[in-house]
C-alpha cells in the first residue's frame, strides 16, 4: 500500500534476495511479483550473477510467476489510459527482453474501486484473466453470498466479446492472509513479523513474528487454516480457493515464512481425509487454470465499472480524486511533454539519420520521463495518497525527466537549425516558464497531435509594443495585455496554426512596427456584495464571439448564461465557489483525509463579495472575477479567469471558437475545507451525470441516494471529461488534470478543485497521510455548450487538444539570416509528416529502443543461449499505437471504422518496408496470441479467442474504440 523511498528500497532488495534464495531450496515453493520498479531494481543494483541464474530457472519451472508485469500496479481512477498503457508497456518490454516471458494474468488487488477501462487493456496486453478486490463493501457482500464474485467481464461497449476478460474479485478477506487467530495475539499466518527497513534488526527477530509452528500448535495453525478456507469456499461456484499467503511487505525473511508454511501445508495434506481440504503452494496462474480447466459457464458483466469505493457507511474513498491537485497536473503535464517528445525524436532519427545528437544519449534522457511517468501511476502516487516526503520524490523525478526531455527537444532545434545548413544559431533556449528577454526572439511551438490545430500561445513579454511574424516574414495575429500574474510584465497570445506534428517558428519583435499586436484593453468593475445583491433592475454585461454570448450580471459580477448562436438556444449558468467543511477529528465522527471524503453536511458559499476585471481585444476577451470573503477584504480567496476568442480570417477557428476556457486559481484553504466550483443551469437533467473512465470511454453515473453518506457517495473521478444534458443541450466539461466530480442537483455539476486537511487517526499520524496541503492550485478546464451532436464532434478532439496543448520553446538568434526561398521554407515548415482523420488518435509514435526479437521462438532461444545483445539500443524499429476515439453508433459519421494505409500514413518519415501488428504492450505478434476464451451464456463454445486479424499490405481497418499497436520498419535500416 505504501511506497516509501528509503524503506522501501532496501525493503524491496530484501524481499527478492530473500525469497529467490528460499525457492531454490523446496521444489513445491512458488511465488508471485508484480510491480516492475521494485523487482528491475534488486535486478540492476543487488541480484548477484548466481540469483539471475536462480530467476531464469525459476521462471522455467513456473515457481516463480510474474503478475500483471507494468512498472506499478496502477490506480484506476485518475489515471489517464495512456499513462496505464505507458507503464504497462514498460514494464512488459523489460521482462520479455530480459526472460522471454509475457505476463497472462492480473493482480490489481489494491486500487481504490475498478474501472472498466482496466478489464480492457489487460485483454488487449494478452491476459487470460483480470482479478480485483477493492469494490463496494455492500456490493462485495451481496456477489459474495450469491457466488457472484466470478464472471465474464465486457469493459467496452464497442469491444464486447472480441475483448472480454475473465474476472473474479477477491472476498472479504481481500489480498492478506488472515492476521489474527484464535489461539495467538501475534501477526497471525505471518512468522516473519513485522517489516522494519531501512535498519532491520540485528539479531533477525523483528517485532511482533507470530508463534513458529511446532508439534504442540500445528492442530491448531492447521485447524483456523481449514475453516477459514472452507468458509471462503462457500462464496465460489468452484472448489478450488485462491488463499493469497502475504499482504503489504511480507517475505521479507522468507526462510522463517516458507519453513513454517512447509510445516503447515504438509500437516494438512497427511490429514486431508479428516480436513476434506487439500493445499498446495501455487502462482495466480495455477489458480486460474484450475478454474478455466472446470469448464463451467459464466455470467456476463457489461461495462458498468466499481467506481466510487466504500468500505464502510461513513467511509467513502472519493477524496483522493482531488488530492494533491498539483501533483496530479504536473503528472499529466511530464505524460504531455513526454508524447511530444517521442514523435519529435522519432522524427529527427527518421528524417536526420547524420544529425549531431547522440541517440543512446537521447534514450536515456526519454527514458528518465517515461520511467518517472510511469512510476506516479501506482495508486499510491497520483492519488495524493502518500507522505509529503514521497510526493516530492514523484516530484523531483518528474521535474528531472521533464528538464530532460525539454533539453533534448531544445538540441535538437538547435541541430535541425544549425549555422552551417542556414545561418541561424540559437544563443539560448529556454523553457516555457521562463520570461523572454529584450532581443529579437523566437518562439517554436511544436503541435504533438497528428491533425492540424488552430490555437493560441502565451508568451510573457516586458514590453505591450510587440510586433510577431512567421518563417516568411509574415504578420501573425496576436493580442497582447497587462498579465493576471505580475504587474510589471505583459501576456502575448499568439495565434499559431501547426501542422499536425510539426513545428513552426514566430518571431517576436519589441518595438512599433507597422504591424503591432492588438492591445487587450481592461475594465474593472467595482466589488459587489452578494448578500446586498440587488434583485430589481438587472444590469447584464455581454461578451460575444462567434458561437457564444455570455452575460455577466453586474448586480453580483457573477456569470448569468450562455447562448449558443447557432441554434439561439440560451442557458441560465452560474458558477460559484462553495467549501465542505470536514471533521478531523476521530473522537468527534467520520474523518476526511487523503483517501476519504466525509462532508460534515452540504457546501457552504466561500465569498460574500465578488470583483470583476474585463480586457477585451481583438483576438480575445478574458473576464477576471476574484472572489473575496467580504466586501472589504484586501486579498481574494478564489479567482476565475474565463477566456473567449475571436479567429480572424482564413484560419479555422471552429475549436477554438467553441470553447470557453476557464483557470482557476484557488487556495490557499484553511484546514479541513474542501473547495469545489459549482456550476448550475437550468438544464433538466435530472440529476444525471456523465463522466470518463480513464480518457477512454463515458459511463453513465445516475445520482443515488443512501442511508449515510449521501454527498461523497456521489462523487466520481473526472480524468478528462464529464457532462450534464436535458433532451437538447449539453454542457461538457474538459480537464488537464484529475478531479472529483459530483451532480448533487438537478442541473448542476461541481467539481472539487483542492482540498486542505488535518486528521488525529493515528494510522494517517504515524504515515504523514494528514494532506495538509497549503499549496494554490492553478487547474484549467474547458466549456463546451451546445447540441448533443455538435458537443459529440467536438469533444473528444478538443479533450486531447487541452491534454496536448503545443510544447513552446523560446530562442534568441544570433548571425544573419539569408532568405530561403519562399516554397522551401513554406514546404518545410507546413507539410505535416502524419495525418490522421478527427475520429482516429494517434496514441503514440516513439522509438521504444527495446532489443528483443519480435520472432518469439528466436527470442526465447537467444535468451537460454544466453545471447540477448548488450549495448546499443535498436532504434529501427518504431513503436505505432492507434486508437478509435467514437463508439460504435455514437456519431452517424464518426462512428464509423477507419481504413488506414500505414505506408502512406508515414510516408513523411520515409518508405515503409515492414509492418507487424502487435498486441497492446509490443509482446506478442497478433497473429499468435490466443487468450483463454471462457465459456459465458452467450457463447457456449469454449475456445481462443484471437485478437482482430492483422492488415493486408499495410492496409489496417480500425473499428469503433480499437487501440492498435504496431511495429514499423523503413528503408535503410
Amino acid at each position: 500500500l505504501f511506497l516509501f523511498q528509503e524503506s522501501m528500497h532496501a525493503y524491496a532488495a530484501n524481499v527478492y534476495t530473500s525469497v529467490v534464495e528460499e525457492l531454490m531450496k523446496g521444489k513445491q515453493r512458488k511465488f508471485i511479483a508484480v510491480e516492475q520498479e521494485f523487482f528491475r531494481l534488486w535486478w540492476d543494483t543487488v541480484a548477484t550473477d548466481t540469483h539471475k541464474q536462480q530467476v531464469h530457472q525459476l521462471l522455467q519451472e513456473g515457481r516463480l510467476e510474474f503478475v500483471i508485469g507494468g512498472q506499478v500496479m496502477h490506480d484506476e481512477a485518475v489515471t489517464l489510459i495512456d499513462d496505464q498503457i505507458l507503464q504497462l508497456t514498460e514494464g512488459h518490454g523489460f521482462l520479455y527482453e530480459t526472460f522471454g516471458v509475457r505476463p497472462r494474468f492480473s493482480w490489481h488487488v489494491d486500487p481504490f474501486g475498478a474501472s472498466a477501462t482496466t478489464p480492457t487493456l489487460f485483454a488487449l496486453a494478452g491476459f487470460n484473466a483480470h482479478l480485483i478486490s477493492r469494490i463496494d463493501y455492500d456490493l462485495k457482500a451481496d456477489m459474495q453470498k450469491n457466488k457472484k464474485l466470478q464472471f465474464v467481464w465486457r469493459g467496452s461497449p464497442s469491444l464486447s466479446e472480441r475483448q472480454e476478460i475473465f474476472t473474479h474479485v477477491m472476498d472479504q478477506y481481500s489480498y492478506c492472509t488472515p492476521s489474527q487467530i484464535p489461539f495467538s495475539n501475534r501477526s497471525g499466518f505471518y512468522w516473519n513479523g513485522f517489516a522494519t527497513f531501512p535498519d532491520p534488526p540485528k539479531d533477525g527477530v523483528y517485532p511482533n513474528m507470530s508463534l513458529p509452528v511446532t508439534d504442540t500448535n500445528i492442530q491448531q495453525y492447521a485447524q483456523t487454516m481449514v475453516a477459514n478456507i472452507k468458509e471462503r469456499a462457500a462464496w465460489f461456484r468452484t472448489s478450488d480457493v485462491l488463499w493469497p499467503w502475504g499482504c503489504d511487505k511480507q517475505f521479507f525473511n522468507a526462510s522463517v515464512q516458507y519453513s513454517n508454511m512447509d510445516l503447515l501445508l504438509d500437516y494438512i495434506n497427511k490429514h486431508s481425509d479428516e480436513f476434506g481440504v487439500t493445499v498446495r503452494y501455487a502462482t495466480v496462474g495455477d489458480y486460474f487454470q484450475a478454474v478455466y480447466s472446470r469448464n463451467l459457464t459464466w455470467e456476463i458483466r457489461d461495462f458498468q465499472d466499481f467506481i466510487p469505493y466504500s468500505t464502510e457507511p461513513f467511509q467513502a474513498w472519493t477524496g483522493f480524486y482531488t488530492s494533491r491537485s498539483t501533483l496530479k497536473g504536473i503528472a499529466r503535464r511530464a505524460s504531455s511533454l513526454l508524447y511530444a517528445g517521442e514523435s519529435f525524436f522519432t522524427q529527427y532519427v527518421r528524417k536526420h539519420p547524420a544529425g549531431s545528437i547522440c541517440k543512446c544519449g537521447a534514450l536515456k534522457q526519454l527514458q528518465s520521463l517515461r520511467w518517472a511517468v510511469s512510476e506516479v501511476q501506482h495508486h499510491d502516487g497520483i492519488t495524493g495518497t502518500e507522505s509529503p516526503k514521497v510526493k516530492d520524490m514523484y516530484m523531483s523525478n518528474l521535474m528531472y525527466g521533464m528538464f530532460n526531455v525539454k533539453k533534448l527537444m531544445a538540441s535538437i532545434i538547435f541541430d535541425i537549425n544549425n549555422v552551417k545548413k542556414n545561418g541561424e544559431v540559437y544563443s539560448s533556449v529556454y523553457s516555457e516558464e521562463s520570461e523572454m528577454p529584450d532581443v529579437d526572439q523566437y518562439v517554436v511551438v511544436y503541435n504533438p497531435l497528428a491533425w492540424n490545430i488552430t490555437t493560441f500561445v502565451t508568451v510573457s513579454v516586458s514590453h505591450s509594443a510587440v510586433s510577431v511574424y512567421d518563417e516568411v516574414g509574415q504578420s501573425v495575429p496576436a493580442q497582447v495585455q497587462s498579465s493576471v500574474e505580475s504587474s510589471s510584465t505583459y501576456d502575448l497570445y499568439i495565434l499559431a496554426a501547426v501542422s499536425g506534428l510539426s513545428y513552426r517558428k514566430y518571431k517576436v519583435k519589441p518595438l512599433n512596427g507597422l504591424q503591432s499586436a492588438f492591445i487587450g484593453r481592461s475594465v474593472k468593475y467595482k466589488r459587489k456584495d452578494l448578500t446586498r445583491a440587488d434583485q430589481e433592475s438587472q444590469q447584464l454585461l455581454p461578451v460575444v464571439n462567434n458561437c457564444y454570448q455570455v452575460l455577466f450580471d453586474l448586480n453580483t459580477n457573477l456569470m448569468h448564461s450562455i447562448t449558443e448562436r447557432e441554434t439561439n438556444q440560451t442557458v441560465q449558468l452560474t458558477q460559484e465557489f462553495l467549501e465542505y467543511h470536514v471533521n478531523g477529528d476521530v473522537m468527534k465522527g467520520p474523518i476526511s483525509d487523503n483517501y476519504l471524503f466525509a462532508p460534515n453536511a452540504s457546501a457552504v458559499p466561500v465569498s460574500k463579495a465578488v470583483g470583476l476585471e474585463v480586457v477585451a481585444g481583438s483576438l480575445m476577451t478574458e473576464i477576471r472575477q476574484y472572489f473575496y470573503s467580504n466586501v472589504t477584504t484586501q486579498d481574494y480567496i478564489h479567482a476565475v479567469y474565463t477566456r473567449m476568442y475571436t479567429v480572424p480570417e482564413g484560419y479555422d477557428g471552429k475549436f477554438l471558437c467553441h470553447r470557453i476556457e476557464q483557470e482557476y486559481s484557488v487556495g490557499p484553504l484553511e484546514f479541513n475545507r474542501e473547495a469545489v466550483l459549482r456550476t448550475s443551469t437550468n438544464l433538466n437533467t435530472r440529476q444525471l451525470l456523465y463522466t470518463d473512465s480513464n480518457g477512454y470511454q463515458i459511463q453513465k453515473r445516475p445520482f443515488k441516494a443512501y442511508v449515510n453518506n449521501t454527498v461523497a457517495r456521489n462523487y466520481y473521478p473526472m480524468v478528462q471529461t464529464a457532462y450534464i444534458e436535458d433532451d437538447t443541450t449539453r454542457l461538457m466539461l474538459l480537464a488537464e488534470r484529475a478531479h472529483g466530480v459530483s451532480s448533487q442537483g438537478n442541473g448542476q455539476v461541481e467539481v472539487m478543485l483542492h482540498r486542505r486537511l488535518w486528521n488525529n487517526l493515528q494510522w494517517d499520524l504515524n504515515y504523514d497521510l494528514t494532506l495538509n496541503d497549503s499549496s494554490v492550485v492553478r487547474p484549467v478546464i474547458w466549456l463546451i455548450l451546445g447540441t448533443k451532436a455538435v458537443t459529440n464532434t467536438l469533444y473528444r478532439t478538443s479533450g486531447l487538444a487541452l491534454e496536448h496543448r503545443p510544447v513552446v520553446m523560446f530562442g534568441a538568434f544570433s548571425g544573419d539570416k539569408p532568405k530561403l526561398p519562399r516554397q522551401l521554407q513554406q514546404n518545410s515548415v507546413h507539410r505535416s509528416p502524419v495525418t490522421v482523420p478527427p475520429n482516429l488518435h494517434l496514441q503514440i509514435l516513439s522509438i521504444p529502443g527495446w532489443q528483443y526479437n519480435s520472432n518469439h521462438a528466436e527470442q526465447v532461444h537467444s535468451i537460454h543461449m544466453g545471447k540477448q545483445k548488450q549495448g546499443d539500443a535498436d532504434f529501427s524499429r518504431v513503436l505505432l499505437r492507434v486508437r478509435h476515439l467514437y463508439e460504435v453508433g455514437e456519431d452517424p459519421v464518426l462512428s464509423q471504422p477507419v481504413v488506414v494505409n500505414l505506408k502512406s500514413l508515414l510516408t513523411g518519415l520515409g518508405p515503409v518496408t515492414a509492418v507487424e501488428e502487435r498486441s497492446l504492450t509490443g509482446t506478442w505478434d497478433v497473429n499468435t496470441l490466443k487468450r483463454w476464451k471462457w465459456k459465458s451464456a452467450q457463447y457456449p463454445s469454449k475456445g481462443f479467442s484471437n485478437i482482430t486479424g492483422t492488415s493486408e499490405n499495410c492496409i489496417v481497418t480500425v473499428h469503433p474504440k480499437e487501440i492498435r499497436t504496431f511495429f514499423v520498419y523503413f528503408q535503410g535500416q
